[in-house]
């Protein structure tokens, strides 16, 4: 049988006058000029349509099809309805165009904005979005779910109910997980799906029942229940909450989160976001009346806001605080390891930039976690900081830069002894550099001036130890000028060689940089903000031994020499292999120091020594040393190795060491002597395994903690088991054991079975992992978000 096609549309008369005008012009203009030669152009692809106000074209195609075009129509056999919005198809088809009623009997296939609903029979109205179906299948493109329900009444374009009825998102043949409910309302447009008297199943056994469920129907935010979270920690006990999400706008949502700790009580936390014209900002807060272990309240609050205005105007802040030094480490969220928060900011800033020139002034404070059994001196608070800066590049070839600040320091009360200085400090740094880049070399003179002015309190206190412990002498006012001059040159070789066989491209680095700054006694000044930093690669090319802010500016006459050389892939340019060495030669001793810093005397530095190698496409080393020549030891290593065979599965292996500072030093950090091991490995196709573990070496009295001892221990441990399900669902168990402090630790056990399509019940250690394992990849990869073209036939 011959299948019939069969167009309708609403104006036929106005689009036949359209045509015949179209035609008429056409031979005129082909009378007059030559007819343009069309134009390929590239095509739009799939994409939304504006729909007409009404009277939408219909296209109808079946093996036959009887009855007025503009009234009622019958279609039979392999019939079909298309429009731009819908397609509809079924056995036979009863097609009212006056009205827009279609009658559907047999095989039933309704398709739109990427769902498909098929059943036996089917009544619809293409023009009102409303009609009926006999035990439908619903297969929802926006969330890859489908459901299957005895009846579904279809209301508007948006809403329907579904009466006995099982849904689930997941979109395997036999889903792991499925949701039965007496009826089920959907509202696409509100994205919610209530299902009432509903019991969520896995693996045919009911795990949860509620009168009223609520889910969403897109991926996409709505307001109501997440699912909860548990866990159990040594510190808090056993840990539950039930976290209520509330869509408050397009720009701003809330979340509030109830939760309860068997060995301390319930913690009342809500976290806000919001985004607007300029500003963005996140409001975070917790508040746990009468701590049952000690008798207090403890809260938390956070804030941190973002703001932009116009002419170059903004303004920011980041303000923290808690109720009590042991917070992180008796409440911390679950997986993130809080404990280790020792410093809080409280800080807020208003700014302004443009092309050339940029100024803020802030206040910034701090709330210092003390541990008693590792006391810290906190840093100064700067109350306030003005800041302006002015910066011109290829100025005639020059580079000119003017960083300039003025800040009070004040040393919080921490309850200490000792005593330290607060005091004023205006600083101003004008550089002039002419940048000499050529292919293959470049040469770099600087030359800048560092002028600082100090006004003093000294307390009455002389903390550099100076005239038998009294502050006679430090005068309060003082003011120290050094110029700056550097000259920093290199050069750049090439030449194409192989690397495990493979054509690659060696390059050679030579590089120099000479430093020369001059004495100034600075032994009277304070130390607000400076520290030593560590000898490094990019350090060594840096104009100071200090860092921080610049209470010392060392004096130098010295030369850097370092060589690099790197093996690049000639087809990709990935680094397959690169060596680094470098050393400072010094041409006087240092003069300038911190308080209690031995000065140098060697005429050498350490040597240090960097290499990395991605030995296989599975395979890479990173080595970072280094070495003091004259005592023949090391002064600070990294050696580590990753090993990535396949999807799933890692190997890293880590070696840290960094020797003590000296004693009384308490500006510098504390040695480390650590290995840590991480890992993840499948076991079978089902079965992965997850851990890691440092373990620190260190052994013998500390030397920056008075009456303390350090002795080796396992300062992390984390194992876990994943087992991935046989369709949409997830299984996890993690252990984590961690130190919170000098002489304590917290245990926690995590339990997440995650439902594709659905959420996770239990606790997320998702982030703990990415964090902890290098490399680490989820078992599971993530679902591609659906769209309106989804079961597009």
């Amino acid at each position: 049988m011959r299948k019939v096609r069969w167009l309708i549309l609403s104006a036929v008369s106005v689009a036949a006058g359209a045509v015949q005008a179209q035609g008429s012009q056409g031979a005129a203009a082909s009378a007059s000029s030559a007819t343009p030669i069309p134009e390929l152009r590239t095509s739009p692809g799939l994409r939304i349509h504006r729909l007409p106000d009404d009277s939408i074209p219909a296209y109808m195609e079946a093996d036959s099809i009887a009855g007025d075009p503009d009234s009622d129509l019958t279609l039979t056999g392999s019939a079909q309805v298309r429009r731009i919005d819908s397609v509809i198809k079924g056995d036979l088809i009863n097609y009212r165009k006056d009205t827009g009623e279609v009658d559907v009997q047999g095989n039933a296939r309704m398709m739109r904005d990427g769902t498909l609903v098929t059943g036996p029979n089917a009544k619809f109205n293409v023009d009102k979005y409303s009609g009926e179906i006999e035990k439908p299948n619903f297969w929802m493109g926006a969330s890859g779910g489908f459901a299957v329900a005895e009846h579904a009444d279809i209301f508007s374009k948006s809403q329907m109910r579904m009466h006995t009825v099982t849904y689930s998102g997941c979109p395997c043949p036999e889903p792991s997980w499925y949701i039965k409910a007496k009826t089920v309302d959907i509202d696409f447009d509100e994205n919610e799906g209530v299902a009432r008297n509903g019991v969520l199943y896995f693996k045919d056994v009911p795990i949860l029942a509620s009168p009223y469920l609520t889910f969403p129907v897109k991926r996409e935010r709505k307001s109501g229940f997440l699912i909860p979270t548990y866990g159990t920690t040594s510190q808090g006990g056993f840990d539950i909450s039930l976290p209520y999400y509330l869509n408050l706008a397009p720009n701003y949502d809330m979340t509030v989160q109830p939760r309860y700790f068997s060995k301390r009580g319930l913690q009342l936390g809500a976290e806000f976001r919001y985004l607007g014209n300029g500003y963005a900002g996140t409001l975070n807060g917790t508040y746990l009346p009468d701590d049952h272990v000690t008798s207090e309240d403890r809260w938390m609050y956070w804030w941190r806001h973002q703001q932009t205005f116009s002419h170059g105007f903004y303004a920011d802040w980041d303000i923290a605080k808690v109720s009590d030094d042991n917070y992180f480490r008796d409440i911390s969220q679950l997986g993130l390891n809080q404990a280790s928060t020792t410093y809080l900011p409280q800080r807020g800033r208003v700014g302004w930039a443009s092309n050339y020139w940029s100024a803020y002034a802030q206040v910034y404070k701090y709330q210092t976690l003390q541990d008693p059994d590792a006391p810290l001196v906190p840093p100064y608070d700067k109350l306030p900081e003005l800041y302006l800066r002015g910066a011109r590049y290829d100025w005639g070839g020059f580079d000119v830069d003017w960083t300039s600040s003025a800040v009070r320091f004040s040393m919080p009360d921490f309850g200490s002894a000792n005593r330290y200085p607060d005091g004023d400090r205006l600083q101003s740094y004008p550089t002039v550099s002419y940048p000499i880049v050529r292919p293959g070399w470049f040469i770099i003179p600087k030359a800048g001036v560092n002028y600082t002015q100090y006004q003093t309190k000294w307390y009455g206190v002389d903390t550099l130890g100076l005239n038998g412990g009294s502050a006679d002498g430090l005068p309060r006012s003082q003011s120290r000028t050094v110029p700056i001059m550097s000259v920093d040159a290199g050069l750049i070789f090439e030449r194409d060689t192989t690397l495990f066989g493979k054509s690659s491209t060696q390059t050679l680095e030579p590089r120099l940089y000479y430093l020369r700054v001059p004495y100034r006694d600075q032994s009277k000044l304070p130390v607000f903000d400076t520290s030593l930093a560590d000898f490094s690669f990019s350090q060594a090319f840096e104009e100071n031994i200090y860092t921080g802010g610049w209470d010392r500016i060392a004096n130098a006459n010295q030369l850097t020499a370092a060589l690099t050389t790197r093996w690049l892939d000639a087809n990709t340019g990935f680094e397959r292999m690169s060596l680094g060495v470098a050393q400072r030669l010094y041409f006087e001793d240092q003069k300038v120091t911190l308080p209690n810093e031995t000065p140098r005397e060697n005429v050498r530095s350490d040597f240090l020594v960097g290499a990395s190698a991605a030995l296989t496409d599975s395979l890479s080393t990173d080595v970072a040393a280094q070495y003091n020549p004259y005592d023949n030891n090391w002064s600070r290593g990294l050696v580590s190795a990753r090993w990535s065979p396949q999807r799933l599965t890692t190997i890293a292996l880590a070696y840290r060491y960094q020797r003590d500072p000296q004693p009384g030093v308490y500006y510098q950090p504390q040695g480390q002597n650590q290995v840590s091991l991480a890992v993840q490995w499948p076991f079978s196709k089902r079965w992965y395994g997850v851990g890691r573990v440092d373990y620190s070496l260190r052994s013998g009295p500390s030397s920056t903690v008075a009456n303390t001892t350090d002795s080796p221990r396992v300062t992390q441990a984390i194992a876990g088991l994943e087992y991935k399900g046989d369709c949409c669902w997830v299984g996890r168990m993690v252990y984590q054991r961690y130190a919170v402090s000098a002489a304590d630790t917290n245990s926690a056990l995590f339990f997440q079975l995650e439902l594709t399509g659905l959420g996770s019940l239990g606790t997320d250690p998702m982030s703990l992992l990415n964090r902890s394992i290098p490399g680490y990849t989820r078992i599971t990869p993530p679902v591609p978000a659906g769209t309106t073209f989804e079961r597009y036939e």
